[in-house]
């Protein structure tokens, strides 16, 4: 098996230097660039499996060097490292094509278990058991595989963090899907932090589905989510 290749940009140097040792003594092959630039350099130039980005960084700030990403590559697991923990930093950052935020400081522990539980959520990961690779939801079809969701006219590229939600709220369609839950499954734990993340993530998910009035992803006050179609 070959081996997951990261690209970790970082301006600080010590922590880049430690992540990317970390990383590499872990099994990983770990390309380490100082600042936005470099880093969109290196990604031209590479092929990386997931891309963990500080957000505040010379030549160019994370959030930039995410939406070049994304614009030919809409499914590559993206996290960023930040200082911030505003929501509306969280909300920039997921509308500029993150999955997941770390903040800042961190172990080296944490940011792996968030890169192994976003990787695990891959799409030649997903067991095959746990939810046909098509799914219905009302007017639209979720095509778990590909993580494109079609209708409305139009077909939307999903991220990672994205189509793992819509699948878990599928799974549990016209009944409750338990915010805590949830949260451990695809962040790795409920902090409020993660909280206010996925609720941003729901927010988008409800922009999607919308052209199809007869769905609704409700609120279930102190529990969690209901996908009603």
């Amino acid at each position: 098996m070959s081996k997951i290749n990261v690209l970790f940009a970082e301006d600080e140097q010590t922590l880049g230097m430690v992540v990317r040792d970390s990383l590499v003594s872990r099994g990983y092959e770990g390309h380490w660039a100082e600042d936005g630039l470099r880093a969109w350099r290196a990604y031209s130039n590479n092929s990386f499996d997931i891309c963990v980005l500080d957000v505040m960084m010379p030549g160019m700030d994370g959030f930039e060097l995410a939406k070049r990403i994304r614009t030919g590559n809409s499914t590559i697991p993206i996290i960023f490292l930040t200082a911030k923990s505003q929501v509306q930093d969280v909300l920039e950052g997921f509308e500029s094509g993150a999955d997941d935020y770390v903040r800042k400081p961190f172990s080296v522990e944490e940011l792996l278990a968030r890169m192994k539980a976003i990787l695990g959520r891959c799409p030649e990961n997903e067991p095959e058991a746990d939810a046909p690779d098509t799914l219905t939801i009302g007017e639209y079809l979720l095509d778990c595989r590909s993580q494109t969701l079609t209708g409305g006219g139009r077909t939307k590229k999903l991220t990672y963090r994205e189509c793992a939600l819509l699948q878990e709220l599928w799974k549990y369609r016209n009944s409750v899907l338990n915010r805590s839950e949830v949260l451990i499954r695809l962040w790795g734990d409920d902090t409020v932090f993660n909280a206010r993340s996925m609720d941003v993530f729901i927010t988008k998910l409800r922009k999607y589905l919308s052209q199809d009035k007869n769905i609704e992803i409700i609120n279930v006050r102190g529990v969690g989510y209901k996908l009603i179609f």
